[in-house]
């Protein structure tokens, strides 16, 4: 029997373990190594192991590659499977090397080993990099099935920061099933509560899609990061940014996506500039020439314009983007200078784990990110907050942070719209979509 880790970040290494481990006695697996994301209990629970692990499976965590290599060659790991997301190929050549170092074998599960099926018709919407628009063209898309008289369901990729067996299917509705979460879920949720659209997410993805497909007709899956779906699409939708020309064929598995799309929108098309967007055009089409290439912008305004106009401001930026996105300022940088602000870096008003994040991705312009995973870090980002010297706060992530945190400064929030500039429409990709389910 094959001992096995699985390392992760707390997403595709779970699914990875339920679709082809779980009840596989070929393999035992031994550990999730997990980094970024921590998971309290550091176990996954029996309840969701199944029959073979009655003690559920330990959860190590890793913060550099001789780490990682130390932890594999402690627990006499086999065969170690990479099974997270938004990597550059360098990261994942890293990865290899540290598990061959320590005397294991490497692999990646891929589409077929891990997908599952729907009886519903299936629209994947992904990207080739955190933070390039997919959440605005997945509202866009959404908008347009629920015009129809589709009854759409949303599911989202993984971010199961709680009680992992208590969060296995969750269903989000209203404003009530959002209080509890953190920023970065909020983010990605609040606008399908806010069209009375639901959403699913949670830790086991077959019992997820069993729900799905009760309540909708059409089944979202809005995926995390640059991951491709776990469930098997009828249609899928890739977003590329032109404001990273190369990463849709730099990043893993954000290459994946771009050979699997059925269209592409490459975004930020203005913001980019010609020869940006020329880059990641040829990409696309050289890569995968089949594919239909749209074209896009993402618009930014602010409610109160001129409550921004020459004063000081802070900006808030949603914290994935920012920090392993690799940008340095999203939409509210943007809109900020858009609109006349005087932009104030925050660094200097930085405290506890926002000061660490600014050391850690040195890439970061001068806004700040919203980070929320917990408590600790929801104050230190109220405090940071209440000490920049500026007249107004600027709100860049959807999330609806101020409903959690006390912000009592002045806030102005940013707004964004998808503006195709060519090729098809979103109600055409829709017509797309529907034609290629019949």
């Amino acid at each position: 029997m094959r001992r096995v880790a699985i390392v992760g970040a707390a997403g595709r290494d779970f699914h990875v373990f339920n679709t082809f481990f779980r009840d596989n006695r070929e393999y035992e697996v031994v550990a999730f190594l997990m980094t970024q994301i921590p998971i309290p209990g550091r176990r996954y629970p029996r309840e969701l192991a199944g029959d073979l692990y009655p003690n559920g499976i330990p959860i190590y965590t890793w913060s550099d590659y001789n780490k990682l290599a130390e932890l594999i060659r402690s627990l006499r790991v086999d065969e170690v499977v990479l099974a997270y997301s938004d990597l550059l190929y360098e990261d994942v050549g890293h990865i290899i090397s540290s598990a061959l170092s320590a005397g294991a074998s490497f692999r990646i599960l891929g589409p077929n080993d891990t997908y599952l099926n729907s009886i519903k018709p299936v629209l994947a919407v992904l990207a080739t990099r955190t933070g390039a628009g997919k959440s605005t063209v997945s509202r866009a898309l959404v908008r347009e099935m629920a015009a129809r008289g589709l009854r759409v369901v949303a599911v989202r990729h993984p971010m199961p920061y709680r009680d992992l067996a208590a969060s296995a299917v969750e269903l989000y509705r209203t404003k009530e099933d959002l209080a509890k979460i953190t920023f970065e879920e909020r983010e990605e949720y609040e606008q399908y509560v806010d069209m009375g659209i639901p959403v699913l997410a949670g830790v086991d993805y077959g019992r997820i899609l069993n729900k799905a497909e009760e309540l909708g007709d059409v089944v979202l899956w809005d995926g995390g990061n640059n991951d491709f779906p776990f469930f098997r699409p009828d249609f899928a939708v890739v977003v590329a940014d032109a404001r990273r020309p190369g990463h849709e064929v730099g990043s893993f598995p954000g290459e994946v996506n771009l050979r699997i799309a059925d269209v592409v929108i490459i975004t930020k098309v203005s913001d980019a500039g010609p020869d940006k967007v020329k880059v990641v055009e040829d990409n696309a089409r050289r890569n995968n020439p089949r594919a239909v290439v749209a074209k896009a912008d993402l618009e930014v305004s602010l409610e109160r314009p001129d409550a921004v106009n020459g004063r000081r401001v802070l900006v808030i930026e949603d914290a994935p983007t920012v920090t392993h996105g690799g940008l340095p300022y999203g939409a509210g940088y943007i809109a900020a200078q858009k609109y006349g602000a005087k932009v104030v870096d925050p660094r200097p008003f930085a405290v506890g784990s926002i000061k660490e994040l600014y050391a850690k991705y040195s890439h970061m312009g001068p806004v700040l990110p919203s980070l929320g995973y917990t408590d600790e870090q929801k104050r230190d980002l109220e405090e940071t907050i209440a000490r920049a010297d500026v007249d107004v706060v600027v709100i860049g992530t959807p999330a609806r942070i101020e409903e959690v945190i006390k912000i009592t400064k002045p806030i102005v929030r940013v707004k964004w719209d998808l503006k195709i500039l060519e090729g098809p429409s979103i109600k055409e990709i829709i017509d797309m979509f529907l034609e290629k389910i019949k």
